[in-house]
């Protein structure tokens, strides 16, 4: 069973069939399906970025360029964590404490929600609609910058989440939630 799958790719699908948490497969095809959305439109997004600038020199054009990709493996790397913790437990027979794939799906679920909110958040003012929304408002009236802390956040709570939950006795290692 340890070589059922091979790398990032197959761990995926190891994850979602080898965890008896409901949670975890649910997460697991929503978060995939994101963060393949995300990793094209990151894609797209620095081709059409990078045929704009085509004949501007080097320098910060292509400084801003490697930040841009970094920002989108930031945003894909968290989602995608969740289903290789629980691929590598499952595959090692890691012992963790009770609800191990259920929790790191809620923190996956909320790093989602996170991303939302971050781009809420810094969403220029000509793309913002008015609106009665008390939450909307609250996050519309925080500063741009700010859009990056809520992703942030929740990327340190799903590794906290790893961290805290691993490790449990050796009874525990065949999580069911």
């Amino acid at each position: 069973m340890a070589d059922s799958y091979r790398g990032v790719f197959g761990a995926i699908p190891y994850a979602i069939r080898e965890t008896n948490s409901w949670t975890m497969r649910v997460y697991g095809v929503i978060g995939t399906l994101a963060a393949g959305l995300i990793a094209t439109v990151v894609t797209l997004a620095l081709v059409v970025w990078m045929a704009e600038t085509a004949n501007v020199q080097g320098g910060t054009f292509l400084f801003s360029r490697s930040l841009y990709v970094i920002a989108g493996f930031a945003a894909v790397a968290p989602l995608l964590a969740p289903l290789l913790f629980v691929a590598r437990r499952h595959r090692r027979g890691d012992p963790v404490k009770k609800g191990y794939d259920r929790t790191l799906a809620y923190g996956g679920f909320l790093f989602l929600l996170s991303l939302y909110a971050g781009m809420v958040i810094s969403a220029p003012a000509e793309l913002r609609d008015p609106t009665e929304s008390v939450v909307l408002g609250f996050l519309y009236d925080l500063p741009q910058i700010a859009g990056v802390a809520p992703p942030v956040l929740a990327a340190l709570l799903v590794f906290a989440i790893h961290y805290r939950l691993r490790g449990g006795d050796e009874g525990d290692a065949t999580d069911t939630t």
